[in-house]
């Protein structure tokens, strides 16, 4: 597996990074330790009067350093959102869990402690700065980075940002030098792809999510070409804008889609509910005529049964039947007239007299058109 050293090369001795010797303020650096025993005999020597030691004191002293620098230069703390991964002569060997682990010491064994539980983030076409003293956030924009060509020869300013994790801590370390700006670089790659592949209005508008989701797997497939041990978690738009020269004749296209739509799905709504009613309403006059016409044809079915039960009984007695039929007649005219029964045998008896307060009456005139003259 080839050695790729993220910070700089350098030699053992001139304290670089890669298999010759641990990076600058690496964990895995130790400290000279002929220093640090010069160091500690001139602060005993500063501390006994006289300067002198004796044998057995020195022994204890000597034996106390010898366990402090074998306990320091054996073991290495991994915190619990690292994981060590061990060095020997330069050479991947193994992993180390969170906690104390014993060592070699160095130059023998060096320790790598990437933070594989981090959530790191990766911005694109913008900078962000957080100050500290009214903690506001203020972002920078970075057109080189933002401005790309849509599949239809449109530009858009497109800010996003990429949160990945450490996957493989062997390959993150030694398959790509400088994996911040590897994820970086392949991020704009990828969403320049994207972008023009696609047409401005679908990634202005509707198509935000889709985008996101295209760039994210392109990402990871490129990312895993490369062996890199990175995981892409996510990709999340932050502004997709038009350039600031046309964005208001945009908006005005948006705002003139958007009163287009809002017509269509009004003009729906109301087909949704018209179309409907008058179903119904020729269902309702359809199942009217039904029953009338079912009522009709019934009557008329009676009647003529009626008819010929009645002509039945006429064949069996004539004049009964025919006085019968007088009788129901008259019984039907007299029944909605108003009249007067007078008897023959009741003599002069009645009075015939004149109305003559009905004659006086007089009939109101007739109403004048508006607009006459009296």
């Amino acid at each position: 597996m080839p050695w790729s050293n993220q910070s700089g090369g350098g030699g053992w001795k001139g304290g670089g990074g890669g298999p010759w010797g641990p990076r600058p303020g690496s964990p895995g650096q130790q400290p000279d330790l002929e220093e640090i025993l010069r160091r500690g005999q001139d602060r005993i020597r500063q501390a006994i009067p006289g300067g002198g030691m004796s044998g057995p004191f020195t022994i204890l002293i000597g034996v106390v350093l010898a366990a402090l620098i074998g306990f320091f230069g054996f073991t290495v703390r991994v915190n619990p959102d690292e994981l060590g991964i061990v060095l020997r002569f330069g050479e991947y060997v193994r992993q180390l869990p969170p906690g104390l682990n014993f060592r070699w010491p160095y130059p023998i064994e060096q320790v790598e402690l990437p933070k594989v539980t981090r959530m790191n983030r990766s911005e694109i076409g913008m900078r962000g700065s957080t100050e500290v003293r009214d903690a506001t956030t203020t972002i920078r924009d970075v057109p080189e980075e933002s401005l790309m060509l849509t599949g239809d020869e449109n530009i858009v300013d497109i800010d996003f940002v990429v949160f990945w994790l450490i996957s493989n801590a062997p390959d993150y370390l030694f398959n790509i030098q400088n994996p911040e700006r590897t994820v970086k670089d392949v991020a704009e790659s990828a969403m320049r792809e994207i972008v023009g592949e696609s047409d401005i209005e679908p990634i202005l508008t509707a198509a935000r999510a889709q985008t996101e989701t295209s760039v994210q797997q392109l990402i990871q497939r490129i990312l895993d070409s490369y062996g890199a041990g990175i995981r892409v978690v996510q990709v999340q738009l932050q502004k997709v804008d038009p350039p600031s020269q046309v964005i208001d004749a945009f908006r005005d296209v948006q705002a003139a889609r958007a009163d287009q739509e809002r017509l269509q799905n009004e003009a729906q709504a109301y087909a949704n509910r018209v179309v409907p009613e008058a179903r119904g309403e020729a269902e309702r006059i359809l199942q009217s005529a039904q029953g009338y016409r079912d009522q009709v044809i019934a009557e008329a079915k009676g009647e003529a049964d009626r008819f010929l039960n009645v002509l039945e009984e006429y064949h069996k007695a004539p004049d009964v039947t025919r006085r019968r039929i007088f009788i129901d007649t008259m019984q039907q005219v007299f029944s909605n007239t108003d009249k007067i029964i007078i008897d023959e045998k009741g003599g002069s008896s009645v009075v015939p007299y004149l109305p003559l307060n009905e004659l006086q009456r007089r009939t109101p005139p007739p109403a004048t058109q508006e607009g006459a003259q009296p």
